[in-house]
């Protein structure tokens, strides 16, 4: 298998990736939403690889959405707690332009973005109205495989 390579990063590398993920949030969130809205449903997708977060109105109109990809980040690193903290941040510019304070979150999947999104919706000063995991979960299913004779 070899050696795990272990990556080392400079401050500077460091600070250059931290000044394009910012800008990417700001950039993201300049588009106009022409719809005003008091009340909308989050719904947060949460995989191993990647982080969706996605904002409709009551009806399931979209009104805007954003990735951890979008905002530049890449790799593994789009489906941390800290990847969906900034997509948060970039959501809540566009949704105060909409007028949007009352949110109901639809959790799914069992990504590390999950709890890290609600609590930034929180810190955000939007007003959780409940929060539904809506991930799918098998009732029994089809027959599973013979255990493996060696």
């Amino acid at each position: 298998m070899g050696k795990k390579k272990i990556g080392t990063q400079t401050t500077e590398e460091a600070m250059t990736q931290a000044t394009a993920i910012d800008s990417a949030v700001t950039a993201s969130s300049v588009k106009n939403v022409a719809k005003k809205i008091e009340q909308g449903r989050v719904y947060v997708k949460a995989s191993y690889n990647n982080t969706i977060i996605s904002v409709t109105d009551e009806k399931g109109n979209l009104v805007c959405w954003s990735t951890a990809g979008s905002l530049g980040f890449k790799g593994p690193k789009k489906a941390t707690p800290f990847a969906a903290s900034k997509i948060v941040a970039a959501l809540s510019e566009k949704l105060r332009k909409a007028g949007l304070s009352n949110v109901t979150i639809f959790l799914n999947g069992i990504g590390g973005g999950r709890d890290s999104s609600i609590r930034s919706f929180v810190n955000q000063g939007f007003t959780v109205l409940g929060i539904h995991d809506v991930t799918p979960v098998p009732h029994n299913g089809p027959k599973a495989k013979k255990v493996r004779r060696i």
